[in-house]
């Protein structure tokens, strides 16, 4: 079935739809959700794709990173997102939203309104192994250090979005 992202504006004013990938093809402007989980001790939960995703698959990256269907909210799309990928149900609540434009490789641009939700978890998980490969936590400054000496191991959107997220906190 055809995935098809919310084209916008600056603004969030809808524009039109079109099918994802010829989205990310073109780099187009485009509604998005980034999700940060935690557990209790501060830790950062990462994920890493699967390796059958079309871009960026095996790279580490945020819990969950998408896109609202048309008249979804971003918030319905990041609890859907949960439940489809890491297969959980967790309260979340938005930090902010910016606007990004990322080269993830072979042609293809993440370029992006961003809503940003932060949220805390402590339970297991049952992973869509279509979507995720793996998950772990990581204490941040271990993902700092991480980041530094292997940058090739993470998504090019999650370093954007992760000093993004530092700058707010």
């Amino acid at each position: 079935m055809e995935e098809l992202v919310v084209l916008v504006n600056s603004e969030d004013k809808v524009l039109g739809l079109m099918e994802k990938q010829q989205a990310h093809i073109n780099g187009l402007l485009h509604r998005a959700f980034s999700v940060f989980l935690f557990n209790n001790k501060g830790e950062m939960l990462l994920q890493k794709r699967a390796s059958g995703k079309y871009h960026s698959p095996l790279k580490w990256t945020n819990a969950v990173c998408s896109h609202p269907k048309n008249g979804e909210t971003y918030l319905e799309g990041a609890k859907r997102r949960l439940k489809e990928e890491l297969g959980i149900e967790v309260e979340i609540s938005e930090k902010f939203y910016f606007i990004y434009k990322a080269d993830v490789g072979n042609g293809l641009w993440e370029h992006e309104l961003d809503h940003v939700f932060v949220g805390t978890f402590e339970d297991d998980f049952n992973l869509n192994k279509d979507e995720v490969e793996e998950v772990r936590y990581i204490p941040m400054e271990d993902l700092d250090k991480e980041m530094i000496k292997q940058p090739e191991h993470f998504t090019e959107w999650f370093k954007i979005i992760l000093e993004e997220y530092k700058h707010h906190f």
